[in-house]
């Protein structure tokens, strides 16, 4: 065998740079491209704010299914197709971070041009099961694609420091677009769903980017702690962390309970944030906020469906 074709026979095993890829089919190539880890966690606050929309307006959930199953495919389709276009515009950035450089994207498993048209069709797709519910909901899963995919992925990434909370906008339309469905007219609960998101995303977003520090770096994106530094995206969490604290209050319709979980959930995550001033290893507590953002997203929104249970 040829020197040149060895190497050419290397390329094709290895990918990019001697890139190992790893063994996938296509399914797996397939959710790695719509990022189904952000689709399901947002298909969580979705169901939420339509569950919500429908306890509070004395609809039956078993009586709207066919709107619950529209609007749950119509937002999981936007998302999706949202994420497969990140990819494909990221591609050029995507080798040099550890956790994207096994992309398909990157990897040549997929031809660039067949993600984009993924993205759009996914996208039309999903705005037309969302047009089966109300316009108001259609319009707001628009937003969201254009406030995740020009506002954050073509725009502000590269090139604002501020990129975290432009993409947040994005981040926090998923319950406002599951109460929409139902109930057009937003009530003040829908957007308080949405501010509790906004303000959640920079200090997940944020301790992720410490943990990714020389990652991001590389890659020439300008997050806070890139820019700014560990101490500065430091008092920055804890000050969106503290901006939480009063938004459980404004949900008075939940009850007393969930008012007294998420208090307790925003304290605990406000002590952690204090607790980085005393830790040495900045890394360990990154990775200590992040995980606990994890489980406090996931605790509040299922509590939120709990308490109308009881």
């Amino acid at each position: 065998m040829s020197n040149s074709k060895a190497l050419s026979d290397a390329a094709m095993e290895n990918g990019p740079a001697g890139l190992q890829i790893e063994e996938t089919n296509a399914l797996k190539d397939f959710l790695a491209l719509i990022k189904i880890g952000i689709v399901n966690s947002n298909l969580i606050t979705t169901f939420t704010g339509l569950w919500l929309a429908l306890h509070f307006s004395g609809q039956r959930f078993l009586g709207n299914l066919d709107i619950i199953f529209f609007t749950l495919m119509g937002s999981s389709l936007i998302i999706a197709g949202s994420c497969s276009i990140n990819n494909y515009y990221d591609r050029d950035i995507d080798p040099l971070m550890e956790r994207t450089k096994a992309r398909p994207t990157v990897t040549g498993k997929i031809n660039p041009s067949r993600v984009l048209l993924l993205g759009i069709f996914l996208i039309v797709l999903g705005t037309l099961f969302l047009s089966l519910t109300t316009w108001t909901a259609t319009v707001i899963g628009l937003i969201g694609v254009f406030s995740y995919v020009v506002l954050y992925t073509m725009w502000s990434k590269r090139q604002l420091v501020s990129n975290t909370i432009i993409g947040s906008i994005s981040g926090a339309v998923p319950p406002l677009i599951g109460w929409a469905a139902v109930d057009g007219n937003l009530d003040m609960m829908a957007w308080i769903l949405f501010l509790l998101m906004f303000a959640w995303q920079p200090p997940h977003f944020y301790a992720l980017a410490m943990r990714r520090v020389e990652e991001y770096r590389a890659a020439g994106i300008p997050m806070l702690p890139v820019v700014k530094g560990f101490k500065t995206t430091k008092r920055h969490i804890v000050l969106w962390v503290a901006a939480l604290l009063p938004i459980p209050f404004f949900l008075p319709s939940l009850g007393i309970p969930f008012l007294i979980l998420a208090t307790v959930l925003n304290l605990g995550w406000l002590a952690l944030g204090i607790y980085g001033y005393k830790i040495k290893d900045d890394i360990k507590w990154a990775k200590l906020m992040f995980v606990y953002s994890l489980q406090y997203l996931t605790i509040m929104f299922v509590a939120m469906v709990i308490v109308t249970l009881l």
